[in-house]
């Protein structure tokens, strides 16, 4: 039977470079163990458990930011100091929702030289292009500028989605708005896209069309540009419905006040999480009683043209004439 492995030392985190190991008394022979991994050169980590993806909400994506940080703290024990993440590896990182990919995207600012190495997609900015935050102590571009960067790698769709969940104002408990948790404004987008020497900015100025404040997810954000595709009306978004005495009966992310419709677009849980079911119910009955029609969509549907014509129908059977 083999033997366990001799306990790291304590002061070395998830992940440590070469030296630090060296240097917290470690021999190379404990560097192969079976319970680490070097998933860059130079760079040792403890081997962790893969994470299953529920059936909640954007759990994949979750778990893709995950895995990011994962890998970027590894990398950054033997990156230079002046390296951040960009690209879609900084898009996972805000929740952006837009595909990852297996390589990390490390940028750093002209005239340093982008690194090239195993895993690491490396680009190189121009000092003016890019600013810089801090998260879970890794040095990220800013949501802007993340946007921005990717105006030459994603579908027009998807820096929609984007930038949607860019600008949203996230809710809490009791469904109370929390502007300080906006991660940039349409403005700082819009800044981000016209900045001196900005590649790609036709594309990143006809997404800031199209992208809106209350979009909050990317199945929402389909089901908009379905619909003004198929010529359907200006939604109202992320609306709180009220009775007629004033008490808040739900929030629901695509309304049509003037025909009073409501628009669901509704994942998987909602039909796999008891709960979320029967909160559900709850909130369609109050609606109905205010006299709102609800028109429940499958993220499928929401994103093509059936979606647009059920809720064509709604609208029309309310007085709409369009």
């Amino acid at each position: 039977m083999p033997t366990s492995p001799r306990p790291l030392n304590a002061g070395l985190g998830e992940s440590f470079s070469a030296a630090a190991a060296r240097s917290a008394g470690h021999p190379k022979s404990r560097l192969r163990a079976r319970d680490l991994e070097s998933p860059y050169r130079g760079v040792h980590r403890r081997v962790s458990q893969p994470e299953s993806h529920d059936d909640e909400p954007f759990a994949r994506d979750r778990a893709e930011r995950t895995r990011i940080l994962r890998d970027a703290d590894a990398y950054f024990q033997v990156a230079p100091e002046h390296a951040f993440l960009a690209g879609r590896s900084a898009a996972a990182v805000w929740r952006l929702f837009c595909a990852v990919g297996e390589e990390l995207c490390i940028g750093v600012f002209a005239p340093h030289r982008a690194p090239r190495r195993p895993g690491i997609r490396g680009v190189k900015v121009a000092p003016h292009l890019a600013s810089i935050r801090v998260v879970d102590g890794l040095r990220v571009t800013s949501p802007a500028t993340t946007w921005a960067m990717l105006g030459g790698e994603l579908s027009h769709r998807d820096l929609v989605a984007a930038g949607d969940a860019i600008v949203r104002i996230p809710r809490g408990a009791g469904g109370r708005r929390h502007p300080e948790e906006q991660l940039a404004t349409v403005e700082q987008l819009e800044a981000a896209a016209v900045a001196r020497g900005r590649k790609h900015r036709p594309a990143l100025l006809r997404a800031l069309a199209d992208i809106r404040i209350g979009s909050m997810s990317p199945g929402e954000t389909d089901y908009r540009l379905a619909a003004a595709a198929a010529g359907l009306p200006e939604p109202a978004l992320d609306q709180e419905i009220r009775d007629a005495a004033g008490r808040l009966l739900g929030v629901s992310e695509i309304v049509y006040p003037d025909y009073k419709t409501v628009v669901e677009i509704e994942g998987d849980h909602h039909r796999t999480s008891r709960a979320q079911w029967l909160r559900d119910l709850r909130k369609y009955a109050d609606y109905a009683r205010e006299g709102y029609e609800v028109v429940r969509l499958t993220a499928r549907q929401g994103a093509g043209a059936e979606g647009a014509t059920l809720v064509r129908e709604a609208l029309t059977r309310r007085g709409w004439q369009g």
